[in-house]
């Protein structure tokens, strides 16, 4: 190695080692699953830039979640097919170390599952949906995060229950069946499955509000955002929305839900106190997922076949700038506090 390509590497290095000082450990980074690329991106929150795409390893991931600390990035391998299509079963997770830009670690389920959504709970654990086994597994992971077993598995009674959204008291968990259209009420504890609610043959997404009171998924028959009662176990009401609803996120302080609307292009910000949609923001094209970042100020939409993520300002609820990315931008989470 020459000194001046010796030098460059150094300078690189260093560049990359003090964006994760400085946002890392105390602030954070943003993470997105670079979907067509087959990687995870790492997005530096204060330039809007994307640092590095961390390869992971020939497969495709849709979801990702962080560990506890911050330090790892866990993305199952979904496989090659949309939900409920023919194509490859996946059958592993792997794991980032976000700050090195590499693989670690994986957890192989045995055979194929399609494992989708990551999700920690309140205990610790990791809970992954595998679809083809009708159930959520339950990972631990190891006292350094990144030495994953699998401890024990959820039924959630029906087919395709491809997302999963956790109440915040760690008790119950909710998964979103998209053929079925239903969404299975999970007592995490117990591992059993406690209720079936049906919703619209299809239906996507889940969330669950910061009081752990209203479960929302959207019916991808209609363009409506259907809003569940936790402690009833059935649907109260239907928020009207501009066209069909997809990935949705509450703010820290319980009072918005901003759910993509990918078919025309905008993100939909319902008032939790009224039910009702109040604003709609202009994104690119098919938003995916939406992020709310910890501290609230900030939320993050990823755009599929636009590979950007838009970064809008909770309150002004106007699109601060647009963060390239991989191809086909999907899930995304938080690494840091």
């Amino acid at each position: 190695m020459g000194l001046r390509w010796g030098l460059a590497v150094v300078v690189c290095v260093t560049m990359v080692s003090g964006v994760w000082a400085q946002n890392g450990k105390e602030n954070g980074v943003l993470v997105v699953v670079e979907k067509g690329a087959m990687s995870l991106g790492i997005v530096d929150p204060v330039s809007g830039r994307l640092v590095a795409s961390v390869p992971e390893g020939g497969k495709t991931g849709h979801e990702v979640a962080v560990s506890p600390d911050g330090r790892y990035a866990y993305v199952p391998i979904y496989g090659d097919s949309g939900v409920g299509k023919p194509g490859t079963d996946g059958q592993r997770l792997v794991v980032i170390d976000v700050a090195a830009h590499a693989v670690v670690g994986s957890l192989d389920f045995g055979h194929g599952v399609r494992p989708h959504l990551p999700v920690l709970g309140k205990d610790g654990r990791l809970y992954v949906t595998t679809e083809l086994d009708h159930s959520v597994t339950v990972v631990d992971l190891g006292a350094d995060f990144k030495t994953l077993t699998i401890v024990g598995s959820i039924p959630t009674g029906q087919a395709e229950s491809h997302m999963l959204a956790l109440s915040h008291d760690g008790r119950l968990g909710y998964t979103a069946n998209v053929g079925p259209g239903t969404v299975s009420v999970l007592d995490l504890e117990a591992r059993k499955t406690l209720a079936v609610i049906p919703v619209g043959a299809p239906t996507q997404r889940i969330a669950v509000s910061m009081d752990d009171k209203w479960v929302f998924t959207a019916d991808q028959t209609k363009p409506e955002l259907v809003v569940i009662d936790a402690a009833a176990r059935k649907v109260s009401r239907r928020i009207a929305l501009p066209g069909l609803g997809y990935g949705g996120a509450v703010t820290p302080d319980g009072r918005w839900f901003l759910i993509a609307v990918p078919e025309v292009k905008v993100v939909a910000v319902v008032d939790l106190g009224t039910m009702a949609v109040v604003k709609t923001i202009a994104v690119p094209a098919l938003p995916q997922a939406v992020l709310v970042r910890p501290d609230g100020k900030v939320a993050y939409v990823s755009c599929d076949v636009s590979d950007q993520v838009a970064e809008i300002a909770v309150g002004s609820w106007s699109v601060e700038r647009l963060i390239g990315t991989g191809k086909v931008a999907d899930g995304m989470a938080w690494a840091g506090k």
